[in-house]
């Protein structure tokens, strides 16, 4: 790998920590396109963004501990149901190939971007509830959540944050960082199964891990200040380019 390259990632996993932790996302959604237009094989990069997700979320939990803005009893449960569907997934990306990594993804960033871009609606109070019926909505979502995070290499936030804030009535304020906290939890089982059957890239996921956890930082002592609507306009276009490019990708290669 060269030193260029090396910076790059070095930048790409900065402001992917800092996006991560200021929208209650693993920062995977970044650094996944990356690595995938470097020619990384579908299980290299799951298992290598899976380095910068458990940094991002390991960095900002710290954060937003300090500040007491984690449910922890709902972040526990949520992320022992996520366990087994994080190991499944790590499995799973032996068995898929790079186009169809890229088309899946793509599918994966249309879906991050619409809920970025509706993150403000979302921050609005909702009742939500805790009956039976969605808590149990709820642990199969999260089991799903723990698939596609290791089967991309990329945080559940994008099930999480919506699950905790529409369905159970949590505000922002709390649900993100309940979210990096899961994260935290359920992403150390992903990233064991990847070991285990030799997926990472160990130099560049120490690169990663170095700027997630810096950027995770920065974006967990701004989330209480920043103003985020022009942010979320532009990320989340950028990422319906980048889905449109791998789609593209997918039906020209």
């Amino acid at each position: 790998m060269f030193l260029h390259e090396l910076l790059i990632l070095i930048v790409v996993s900065f402001g992917a920590g800092t996006l991560g932790a200021l929208l209650g996302l693993g920062g995977g959604f970044i650094i996944v396109p990356a690595l995938t237009f470097m020619s990384f094989n579908p299980s290299q990069i799951a298992s290598t963004s899976l380095f910068a997700v458990f940094s991002t979320s390991a960095s900002s939990t710290l954060a937003y501990a300090r500040q007491k803005r984690i449910d922890y009893s709902l972040g526990i449960r949520f992320a022992l149901i996520a366990i087994p569907g994080a190991i499944a997934g790590a499995y799973i990306s032996d068995f898929i190939t790079l186009q169809s990594f890229k088309l899946y993804f793509a599918l994966v960033l249309i879906g991050t971007s619409v809920y970025i871009f509706r993150k403000s609606e979302l921050a609005k109070e909702h009742k939500g509830t805790h009956s039976s019926a969605v808590m149990a909505l709820c642990y199969v979502a999260s089991f799903f959540a723990g698939i596609l995070a290791s089967l991309f290499g990329i945080g559940g936030g994008v099930i999480f944050v919506p699950l905790m804030v529409v369905l159970l009535g949590m505000s922002m304020h709390v649900s993100a960082p309940t979210s990096q906290f899961i994260f935290l939890i359920s992403s150390v089982a992903g990233l064991a199964s990847h070991v285990v059957l030799g997926h990472p890239d160990y130099l560049v996921a120490l690169v990663l891990v170095a700027g997630a956890f810096a950027g995770a930082q920065l974006g967990a002592k701004i989330s209480l200040h920043v103003k985020e609507k022009l942010l979320q306009k532009l990320l989340s276009i950028s990422l319906l380019a980048v889905a449109a490019k791998f789609i593209v990708d997918v039906f020209t290669e």
